[in-house]
């Protein structure tokens, strides 16, 4: 992270461990709607501190990244991680002060011989537009 900001003041915004049951994945026991697969969702949200106190800085409301990830629960099959992931990082930068996130998606379910199976996904705002 320290390319990113050059050791600039920055906000970490935190959102860890959402659990969803979505319908997700490409393997036929993931394709039940019935058995949605469980998802353990976390969110890093970067930002640069304008003001000397983060307490005086306007809070980056969380909650909208929340409620796009409780949301996939409603939205049908989906069959990749990644294009849960893009939603979720499209839901990130409806905060302009936000320049980039990382997220963390897991199944934590899918096999019985590890925690879980998942991506992790670093993604800038300049290359997100850019890519848009």
């Amino acid at each position: 992270m320290s390319d990113l900001f050059s050791g600039e003041d920055h906000i970490v915004v935190a959102l860890d461990d959402v659990c969803v049951n979505v319908n997700c994945g490409l393997h036929p026991w993931e394709r039940h709607p019935e058995r949605p697969t469980r998802l353990l969702i976390s969110v890093r949200l970067y930002a640069p501190l304008a003001t000397p106190r983060a307490a005086d800085e306007p809070i980056i409301d969380y909650d909208v990244v929340r409620d796009r990830i409780r949301a996939l629960e409603n939205e049908g099959h989906i069959d990749l991680l990644e294009t849960v992931a893009d939603s979720i990082v499209e839901s990130c930068f409806l905060d302009a002060r936000v320049v980039a996130c990382r997220l963390s998606i897991r199944k934590p379910d899918i096999y019985n011989e590890t925690r879980g199976a998942g991506i992790d996904l670093f993604r800038t705002r300049k290359r997100w537009s850019a890519d848009r």
